[in-house]
């Protein structure tokens, strides 16, 4: 049984890591680390199609961050 807060399956389920811990060690930031979210549990909760577009407007975003300087 899985935790829905702590361990939500669509992050969790065959995996041996959850992003959290990835994004955390990696040190990202919040738009960075929404990318790797999003397509971590693309096609695992919903459609892929919907996560996969986020994940691109959050990378935009820090595109978009550093462009600016």
């Amino acid at each position: 049984m899985s935790d829905a807060v702590k361990a939500p399956a669509h992050y969790v389920a065959g995996r041996s890591i959850q992003p959290v811990h990835a994004i955390q060690d990696w040190g990202l930031n919040f738009c960075l680390g929404n990318v790797v979210k999003y397509v971590a549990r693309a096609g695992r909760k919903g459609d892929a199609l919907e996560d996969l577009r986020k994940a691109r407007e959050y990378l935009d975003f820090e595109i978009s961050s550093l462009e600016r300087g």
